[in-house]
């Protein structure tokens, strides 16, 4: 009995942190905000702000940047730390003194308050490593903001790498080989040299992810290679290695919210901005039509003020999406960056069969936004833009490739091998 005391005491904590994550045991860290005045999340390489991977190579001198709004006239006393995670996004076994040198709790101490603009808000930023914290392991990464030195009161959680490359990925993006898929799909093959670099059990100790638009929700992890010779892995799959095409992505432009603006179909303010988009319908039984995109991301500016971060206004934009019947028992969801990739109840719309569409308001912060709509699969959890956006293996997108080795020294993940890519620029 004394023995379970113990280890239900040392539990406790563990436990607080499942449930505080919203998330059940064993912790799977995913992008989220917690609190919500939390607005306007992005986390980039401070020397490539338009990067959307946000990724380090180890003891390199480079920075993340992390930067986000508190919807709220008073600066908060908020401080950020680090946890290392296997390649599944679970908290490794090491303790932070085994990845982290320096402070392994830092303040934000810089914000900057917004200035004429309706909604007002607080804009923190802060950049790492740095003189006060640094890396000395490779792999996953979470970072965590809280406040008032309450690591249970957090804010929000980010994802970000750190590189250690030892080995060289090339990869090659086709439409798929499957003919059930041809026209649908697109299957990305990749290799592996690693002839410099010893793996004793590359079929055990080596695990690859591959992203599309740099989406969790839809990555391929896990995957083992399929042929091993030569110094070299290879991953060339017929199913195992598939996506979904899907379509180039939507758009509107709130840059300005005084002048006239792509997609938007009128303007106003009552208790502050406002936005209409101009009503939508669903593409899946349209041909493919190329189009240039930022596959899903956005880009935050604002051409109203002299100060892109403090001068840009928050806007209520409306979303019309026409259809003659619901399109999915689980809902419909706006879906893109701006929503962590995520089926979030915040952007579901609600459908008006009297009207005929579905409908939502969501507040946005000034910018240029892709987006599409997606339903839910059959699991609940995976977003589907089959009946929404349509497949389609001519799609230009990004794929991002990164290969994990498990340490046998320290029994952790390390990251060996990166490799980002774009249908549009093929390799191999």
């Amino acid at each position: 009995m004394q023995k379970l005391s113990i280890l239900f005491l040392f539990s406790i904590p563990w436990l607080l942190q499942a449930q505080d994550l919203g998330v059940d045991d064993p912790i799977i860290y995913k992008n989220q905000i917690f609190d919500p005045l939390v607005e306007t999340v992005l986390l980039n390489k401070s020397s490539e702000l338009t990067d959307p991977v946000p990724m380090i190579n180890l003891n390199s001198g480079e920075q993340l940047q992390l930067t986000f709004d508190m919807l709220n006239p008073t600066n908060e006393f908020l401080q950020f730390t680090m946890i290392h995670c296997n390649s599944n996004w679970e908290p490794s076994n090491m303790t932070q003194n085994e990845y982290l040198a320096g402070n392994y709790q830092s303040n934000i101490t810089d914000y900057k308050f917004s200035t004429n603009t309706y909604q007002k808000y607080v804009s923190y930023k802060c950049v790492f490593p740095s003189q006060d914290v640094s890396f000395t392991r490779s792999g996953n990464y979470i970072l965590k903001v809280y406040r008032n030195f309450d690591i249970e009161e957090l804010l929000l959680v980010r994802r970000f790498m750190v590189l250690d490359p030892k080995v060289i990925v090339t990869a090659k993006v086709n439409s798929a080989t499957d003919v059930r898929y041809r026209f649908a799909k697109q299957e990305v093959d990749f290799w592996v040299d690693f002839k410099n670099y010893f793996i004793p059990n590359p079929y055990i100790d080596v695990k690859a992810s591959v992203l599309q638009n740099y989406n969790w929700s839809t990555a391929i992890t896990n995957l083992k290679p399929n042929f091993v010779g030569n110094g070299q892995l290879t991953y060339n799959y017929e199913e195992g290695n598939l996506f979904g095409g899907g379509n180039e992505f939507r758009f509107f432009d709130i840059r300005s919210l005084r002048f006239f603006s792509m997609n938007v179909a009128e303007k106003y303010i009552d208790s502050m901005k406002n936005a209409v988009l101009k009503p939508e319908q669903t593409r899946a039984h349209l041909a493919y039509y190329n189009q240039f995109d930022y596959n899903g991301r956005r880009a935050i500016s604002n051409k109203d003020g002299n100060k892109i971060v403090e001068d840009g206004d928050y806007a209520l934009v409306h979303f019309y999406l026409k259809a003659d019947h619901e399109l999915s028992p689980n809902g419909v969801y706006v879906f893109g960056e701006f929503t962590d990739w995520q089926m979030n109840e915040k952007y579901r719309l609600e459908y008006y069969p009297e009207k005929g569409c579905y409908f939502k308001t969501m507040k946005l912060k000034q910018s240029y936004y892709n987006y599409e709509y997606v339903t839910p699969a059959d699991d609940g959890k995976t977003p589907e833009h089959t009946f929404t956006e349509g497949d389609h293996y001519e799609t230009e997108n990004d794929y991002d490739i990164f290969l994990y080795h498990k340490n046998q020294q320290y029994g952790y993940d390390e990251l060996i091998g990166y490799l980002h890519m774009n249908t549009n620029t093929n390799q191999r």
